[in-house]
């Protein structure tokens, strides 16, 4: 009698997704950054709002000013089905950076909107929020601005 192979749990597989979009973005490896986004994909952090078409993305991958050295998603990340097609994928990051030569570790808030679109699953926004005082009065702040990564407009 044969088994059906094992499937990993949703929330599992969407955390998996969303470290594939990190590794991807340390590769500087377009094609699977762009088979993992939206068309199009909403990104919110330090520099704003904005709306990034699959060429758009593409050339900032390929231009990004900083090279991510490493990144650390936590343990404890959260992983929310809001139906079966949409879900929520939330953590904190530590990233490893080289920014303007010098190296950069910050730690933030992220967040990532998945949707299931013809049977796989692609970012449709990404959020970043630098940790710190969110009066900025920490005066490393305005230094860990400027290391933004890819995923931030």
């Amino acid at each position: 009698m044969a088994t059906k192979p094992a499937t990993k749990p949703v929330e599992q597989e969407l955390l998996d997704l969303e470290k594939q979009y990190w590794q991807a973005i340390k590769d500087k490896d377009v094609d699977t950054a762009m088979h993992l986004t939206d068309d199009q994909c909403i990104v919110t952090g330090a520099q704003g709002v904005a709306r990034i078409d699959k060429e758009t993305l593409a050339g900032m991958i390929k231009a990004t000013p900083y090279t991510l050295n490493d990144f650390k998603v936590s343990d404890d990340a959260h992983v929310r089905l809001l139906c079966d097609d949409v879900a929520i994928v939330a953590y904190k990051v530590r990233e490893e950076l080289t920014v303007e030569g010098k190296s950069v570790t910050l730690e933030a808030a992220d967040a990532s909107a998945w949707v299931r679109r013809n049977d796989r699953w692609v970012c449709a926004l990404h959020s970043e929020t630098i940790s710190g005082d969110p009066f900025g009065r920490n005066g490393r702040r305005k230094s860990r601005r400027s290391s933004a990564h890819v995923r931030r407009t």
